[in-house]
């Protein structure tokens, strides 16, 4: 029976072995990520539900880079009502986004619908597997009076920075060889968020499993270490990432064809500099100036996607800053730089020929896909678990150089001396061809391994089993 014919998503599991249902947390890179893992495992024939509050329904599949692999997927997409929350400006002053707060808090209230929803699906299937973001474990709670239904966490953090923190947090248990300098929690995350963190503590036991988005080639020592600091050390985990990886066509999206990648096309091998901060950092316009005035000195090439951050509704009107960058900036650096204040394919511009770095907030999404086509890293990370990933890729990998010390960063604007010294050691030095053979090799690893008989593969191979036992 092809289940993807059918008008009714729930008419689609009359006679449904095992379905899926993938619940994202509302914040752009969770919602990405849980939409690739979706990808990958309808792949498998096996019916597939991505369900959210409408606003973030729309936003993920808005900016799928990939809306080929979307239609081939044919993921039943299932939207809430989204829960009312205010949804102010970004305030670049503060590091962490602390305007997306009251977003995060209102997917708190899908518990109700999501749980009539599972009620509904649930008498359509042998099995139902709810695969839900680390932060949704409290609206998917009442799995736990349904029957033939199991939970499975996905955790959208790199396992290194994951393992660090719960072993710090747990006041360090046992013996490991903490690397020097490695940066603390210390001002990563606010309060709201440490609270919405624990809520979810207790609701995590009673999953069957965890799904992670990393790759034994990059992290194998620290999924082996993240284990040991598990509540159940019997509990599987599956490292099934990187889930990016099928994500750019050989050819471009025709749907994608941006301006940006036009002026690469135009571009030596391997010659300019990608620059952005990914989606929930606004940098203040001093900041902005010394960045411009540092690309500028560091005389490399370079693509600058300047964008503030998302708002927790990114339908509810744009707020344009006034123009901060130097008088004349672009008119002066035609031909060497392009400012980009739109959405950029950023999956796109990493894969293209031309592209030889990635200046990144070291989100994990940013991380993974830097680091699968091949390229090194200016690391600049902003909040969250963006500066132990920094030190991942910095100090561990070996792929990237830091424009500062974490301790430094939170202090001060970053001159445009420093970072102008930063992408010349990237982008035009003997380190960076060194850092840049690391990446490629890391590249290579982490391609192959979501290939047929790739350890990533088939730990995937390994979870499919398991749901479908």
């Amino acid at each position: 029976m092809d289940v993807h014919n059918q008008q009714h998503p729930c008419d689609a599991y009359k006679q449904a072995e095992v379905v899926v249902i993938m619940v994202p947390f509302p914040c752009y890179s969770h919602l990405n990520q849980v939409l690739q893992l979706s990808c990958l495992i309808s792949s498998y024939n096996i019916p597939v539900h991505y369900a959210c509050s409408a606003t973030h329904v729309h936003q993920a599949k808005l900016r799928f880079n990939a809306t080929n692999r979307l239609s081939y997927a044919q993921i039943h997409f299932h939207e809430f009502p989204t829960p009312p929350f205010l949804s102010p400006p970004p305030d670049p002053n503060s590091k962490f986004p602390t305007h997306l707060i009251p977003s995060f808090e209102a997917s708190l209230q899908l518990r109700d619908p999501m749980t009539e929803f599972l009620h509904k699906i649930s008498p359509m299937a042998r099995r139902v597997a709810v695969v839900h973001d680390v932060l949704m474990a409290y609206v998917v709670q009442d799995t736990a009076t349904i029957p033939n239904t199991e939970t499975y966490a996905f955790n959208p953090v790199g396992t290194f920075t994951s393992f660090f923190n719960g072993w710090q947090m747990m006041g360090k248990p046992f013996q490991v060889d903490e690397p020097q300098g490695l940066p603390s929690d210390e001002g990563c995350v606010p309060s709201e968020i440490r609270s919405l963190l624990t809520l979810q503590t207790d609701f995590l036991k009673s999953t069957s499993g965890t799904i992670i988005n990393s790759c034994r080639s990059i992290e194998g020592t620290y999924i082996d270490l993240w284990k040991e600091v598990q509540v159940d050390k019997n509990k599987q985990i599956w490292a099934v990432g990187p889930l990016n990886t099928g994500a750019v066509d050989n050819g471009r999206n025709s749907n994608s064809q941006h301006k940006c990648l036009e002026w690469l096309d135009k571009q030596d091998p391997k010659s300019v500099l990608y620059v952005s901060f990914g989606t929930t950092t606004s940098l203040t316009n001093q900041q902005i100036k010394e960045l411009a005035i540092g690309l500028e000195q560091s005389g490399q090439k370079f693509i600058w996607v300047l964008r503030d951050a998302d708002k927790g509704d990114i339908f509810s009107g744009d707020v344009k800053r006034a123009e901060v960058l130097p008088e004349g900036y672009e008119e002066r650096l035609k031909g060497v730089g392009l400012v980009v204040r739109d959405w950029a394919p950023q999956l796109e511009i990493l894969a293209h020929q031309s592209t030889g770095g990635f200046m990144s907030h070291c989100g994990w999404n940013s991380c993974l896909e830097s680091i699968t086509m091949g390229l090194p890293i200016v690391a600049w990370p902003m909040h969250s678990d963006q500066p132990k990933n920094a030190f991942l890729v910095t100090d561990i990998l070996k792929a990237g150089v830091a424009v500062k010390q974490w301790a430094e960063l939170q202090e001060s604007v970053v001159a445009s001396s420093t970072i102008a010294e930063a992408v010349k050691k990237l982008m035009a030095s003997r380190e960076g061809e060194e850092m840049r053979t690391r990446a490629e090799e890391l590249g290579g690893a982490t391609r192959k391994a979501v290939e047929e008989g790739g350890v990533s593969r088939m730990e995937l191979d390994s979870f499919i089993a398991h749901i479908t036992r």
